[in-house]
Parts: C-alpha cells; sequence; structure tokens
C-alpha cells in the first residue's frame, strides 16, 4: 500500500534532457494562444452561445477565474520541477505513483480526446471553406459514421449528415462514411511534430501572428454590427434577460466554454524543450492565458451582439456564421474567416499532438509505460515511438465517434487534473526563494477563504433565493443534476473551510481548488458514468504492468 502513495522527488536544479531545448518565454506565449484561441473560439463558442445566450459571458469569466488560479498553481510546480510530464509529473511529487498514474491517464484522455474533437472541426471548416470556392468534397467523406448514423435516427435538420447516410457506398453491409480531412490533417500534424519541436515553433508562430491579426479584425468588424438588444433577448416568461435560460443555462454551457481553456496545461509538457524553464514557463503561462480570457470576452460579446443567440443552434462555424447573408451579410469577412479558422485550428492540433508524446515520454522514464515510449530520436530530438503512437490514437477513433461526445468526456478529464494540481501545490513543502524564479506568494487562508466562501454563499442566496427553496429536490429532470452537483459543492468548501482554519492553507490554490471544483458542477451523470469507465480501464492497465514495472518499486 505504501508502494501506491510513494513520491518522487525531483529536483529543481536537475534541467538535464535528451530534448532539445530553443524555446524561449514568447515562444511559450505563442504555444499558449495556439492551443487556448482555437476551436474553443472557432467551433464550440457557438454551441455554448446557445445553451447559455448572452449570459455565457459570465462563466468564460468564471473559467477564466479559475484557469488564471490553477495556472498560477501549474506556475508554481514548473518553478520547482523542470521536467517534461505537466500534471502527471506534478502529482507524482505531491500525491504519490497511483494518483500520478491516474493524471497521466486523465492527461492521455486530454490530449488525444481533445485532438479528435479539434480535428473534426478543422474538418468542418476546411470543407466549409472549400464549398465557398465552389469545390465540393461528398457528404459520406466529411464526417464521421456515428454522427451521420445518429443524425439520421433522430430526424435532424442536418441535411448534410442526411445525405452523407442516404448517398454512402456501401461495403458489404456497411456503409462507407469517414471523415477525409479530419484524417489527413491529424497525419500531417503528427509527421510535423515527429520532425522537430524546432520546426514546429517556426510553423506555430507564423501562423499564431495570422490568427491573432484576424480575430483583431473580427471584433473591430462586429462591434460595428451590434444591437444591444440581442444582449438581453426576451426568455420563456416573457421579459428580456441577460440569461434567459437561467443560470443553470448559461452552466450547462460549461463543457463547450470551459474546452476553450484547456491547451495552457499543455505548455507545462514543454519543460524539457523550454530555455530556463523556472522562468520562462511561469510568466509564458500567465500571460497567454491573460491574453486569451480577454479576447474570449470580447468575441462573446461581438456573437452575442450581432445574431440572437438562438440562431446558434447547431452552429460548427459561429465566426463565419455571424457574417453569412442571413446575419450581417459582409462576405468578404466571411471567406476571411473560414480560411483563418483552418489555420487557427491547425495549430490547436499542433500544440496537443506535441503535448501527449511527451507524456508518454515521462511516464515510461518512470516505468509506467513501455521503455519504447521514452525512445528519442536520434536525428530529430523527438519522443518518435510515442508521436506515432499518439497519430494513431488519434487517428483510429475518428473513424468512429462524434464531436459532442468527445467535446464533454475531454473537458471533465482536464478539470480532474486541475482539481488535483492545486489540490497538489497545497501539499507542497515551503521553499527557498530564487531571484528570477517564480514564487507563488502564500496568503494565510485561515480566515479568507471561509469569509470568501461562507460570504459569496450568503450573496448568491441573497439574489437566488429561490434557487435554494429547491436544493434538495434532485428528481426535477431540467436541474435535478445540477442542483445535486451544487448541493455536494457546498458540502466539500465547508470541508475546506475547516482544513483550512486548522491547517492554514494557502488562499491562492485554495481558491483554484474550489473553482474548478465549481466548474464539475455542470457536468452530466452520463459524463461521470464514461469517465469511471477509462479510470477503471487505466486502473487496469497500472496494475498490470504499471505497478509491476516502477521504478521506484525497482530503481
Amino acid at each position: 500500500m505504501n508502494q501506491l502513495f510513494r513520491r518522487k522527488n525531483y529536483s529543481a536544479t536537475d534541467t538535464s534532457t535528451n530534448l532539445l531545448r530553443v524555446l524561449g518565454t514568447w515562444d511559450i506565449v505563442f504555444f499558449g494562444i495556439a492551443a487556448i484561441i482555437g476551436a474553443g473560439s472557432f467551433s464550440s463558442l457557438g454551441e455554448a452561445v446557445f445553451r447559455g445566450g448572452p449570459g455565457v459571458i459570465l462563466l468564460y469569466l468564471i473559467c477564466g477565474f479559475a484557469c488564471g488560479f490553477t495556472a498560477l498553481c501549474y506556475a508554481e510546480f514548473a518553478s520547482r520541477i523542470p521536467t517534461a510530464g505537466s500534471a502527471y509529473t506534478y502529482a507524482y511529487a505531491s500525491f504519490g505513483e497511483l494518483m500520478a498514474w491516474v493524471i497521466g491517464w486523465a492527461l492521455i484522455m486530454e490530449y488525444s480526446f481533445g485532438n479528435i474533437y479539434v480535428a473534426f472541426s478543422w474538418s468542418d471548416y476546411f470543407t466549409s471553406f472549400l464549398e465557398r470556392l465552389g469545390m465540393h468534397i461528398p457528404d459520406y467523406l466529411t464526417c464521421s459514421y456515428t454522427e451521420a448514423k445518429k443524425a439520421f435516427q433522430n430526424g435532424s435538420e442536418n441535411k448534410e449528415l442526411i445525405n452523407a447516410w442516404t448517398s454512402a457506398p456501401l461495403l458489404g453491409s456497411l456503409k462507407f462514411i469517414v471523415d477525409i480531412p479530419a484524417l489527413v490533417i491529424n497525419g500531417l500534424i503528427t509527421w510535423l511534430c515527429y520532425r522537430g519541436v524546432k520546426e514546429s515553433k517556426n510553423f506555430n508562430n507564423s501562423l499564431v501572428i495570422l490568427k491573432l491579426a484576424v480575430i483583431v479584425l473580427v471584433i473591430l468588424v462586429g462591434f460595428s454590427y451590434i444591437n444591444t438588444e440581442n444582449w438581453t433577448p426576451v426568455s420563456i416568461e416573457g421579459t428580456r434577460s441577460f440569461m434567459p435560460n437561467g443560470f443553470a443555462g448559461v452552466m450547462s454551457a460549461v463543457s463547450g466554454v470551459f474546452f476553450a481553456y484547456i491547451g495552457f496545461d499543455a505548455l507545462s509538457v514543454l519543460s524539457e524543450e523550454t530555455k530556463d524553464p523556472q522562468k520562462t514557463l511561469p510568466k509564458g503561462m500567465i500571460i497567454s492565458l491573460a491574453l486569451c480570457t480577454v479576447i474570449y470576452i470580447c468575441l462573446t460579446l461581438v456573437l452575442t451582439g450581432m445574431v440572437d443567440y438562438r440562431k446558434f443552434d447547431g452552429v460548427g462555424d459561429p465566426l463565419s456564421f455571424i457574417f453569412e447573408k442571413t446575419n450581417a451579410n459582409v462576405a468578404w469577412m466571411e471567406l476571411t474567416v473560414s480560411f483563418v479558422a483552418i489555420v487557427a485550428i491547425t495549430t490547436v492540433l499542433l500544440v496537443f499532438q506535441m503535448g501527449q508524446p511527451r507524456i508518454w515520454y515521462a511516464m515510461s522514464r518512470d516505468g509506467l509505460m513501455p521503455k519504447k515510449f521514452q525512445e528519442v530520436h536520434p536525428k530529430f530530438k523527438t519522443p518518435a515511438f510515442a508521436t506515432i503512437v499518439t497519430g494513431i490514437v488519434v487517428g483510429v477513433p475518428i473513424i468512429f465517434t462524434d464531436k459532442s461526445f468527445i467535446l464533454d468526456f475531454t473537458s471533465i478529464g482536464t478539470i480532474f487534473a486541475f482539481v488535483l494540481v492545486c489540490a497538489g501545490v497545497l501539499m507542497l513543502p515551503a521553499k527557498e526563494k530564487i531571484k528570477g524564479r517564480f514564487h507563488l506568494p502564500y496568503i494565510n487562508g485561515k480566515i479568507l477563504f471561509p469569509v470568501i466562501f461562507i460570504g459569496a454563499l450568503v450573496g448568491f442566496y441573497y439574489f437566488q433565493s429561490e434557487f435554494f427553496d429547491t436544493l434538495m429536490d434532485w428528481k426535477d429532470p431540467k436541474n435535478g443534476e445540477f442542483r445535486a452537483s451544487i448541493f455536494f459543492f457546498i458540502l466539500i468548501n465547508l470541508g475546506l473551510c475547516v482544513l483550512t482554519f486548522i491547517k492554514n492553507l494557502s488562499l491562492i490554490p485554495l481558491i483554484g481548488l474550489s473553482s474548478c471544483l465549481y466548474l464539475l458542477t455542470g457536468m452530466s451523470h452520463e459524463n461521470w458514468f464514461y469517465f469511471g469507465i477509462w479510470f477503471a480501464v487505466g486502473l487496469v492497465i497500472y496494475f498490470c504492468y504499471g505497478y509491476q514495472n516502477s521504478k521506484l518499486r525497482n530503481p
């Protein structure tokens, strides 16, 4: 039992590595922007707006707030442990081997499954762009089998998916439906990551500059078409409201909104390819997160101001949609955004596809995965075998899965990892302050955290007393799950208040932990069910292989 929770000691001064250190502060910032500003803004933003209305802006603020405090916790770990592996490595240092495996398994889910969703989004924008240029790819070659089958069985209004199902050729008794553009871009990105981090860096930086320029253009042009009445649409009750579907409606968009932020933690995976990682990584993570939060808020204001939120139902390309003939009717912007969306989503694929092999590389180095995963290419200095396997792991599910399932599945795993990173910082011992390195300020939460949490609870009760009146009504088909989640969220935080008062815990990671726990309240029971299955499979693999071959167990 002690072996399961045995911690690994890392040296803050050990910066030796087989990988190539070529990344500076602004390279990290650009990789951060590449990962964060992508599928979240160019694809899942439409679904988030439809679910939450203009009030979804509050959710972007909540997610930005939670990720900001989480980024500070990541930065603290990065300054202590300049090693590849991200939250996996940090969990190994603070919680022990079993929890490190759990986090590593969650990160595999985040990066691999996240890239499946991003590849689907890339395909949507690519085929849409070709359509605007007069080139058509058969519908059965631009979507997944599962997506087309669901659309046909459920009587969807999506004509492309219905046509894909009805027009697909047969291979025996099986319809041939496969998303070719998604498979092709996955293959190309895998090849680029295999070639080397320097080539990836140069490619990424040039695309990020182009992406930022067009996003600024979208915001500037879009603001001139805003109708402020769209920010307070008529709700079901017939009154104008910033949150037409209520706060529960806003929280139901948490998967789509949080997916927009999951890229920043991928930066800590690049520790061993970063120059002076104790200083560079924390600075790059915080700068990129702050810039992206401001961009998301501006984009959401533009979208919800230009077009009634109800029109975003099923829209996979919201930034080009607002400039279509039926909306602002700005043809040149519609074409420009469609092209740049392809660029933007390509950079997200690149960062995630770089992150996944380095998780496997770190786990293999600790003996928890086969040795082959730590194999470094002699010429390109990349984790070659792990990169190829990542391409396969992302590519195969593209054939048989669909976007909505992948979106929810990825977000819950990422938030869970964030929870453990914030909790891990609370367990770290004090360290000596070294000039030039990041240091997370210690603010005693003994009194402050209970006052902040209980004060926020009282304030929420004052403004939303009717919600608390029905808090224990968990059978309600619409809001029952959310009420149950909020009940347990309050219970856990009251426990944290007591623990903080006794142990004098640090305020910053506490706020990050509490914020991330709150984001989990927006997840459905189906998310938790599949999340549980994924971890059950992971534990079987750990006890069959990782536990037996761990280098902590067998030095």
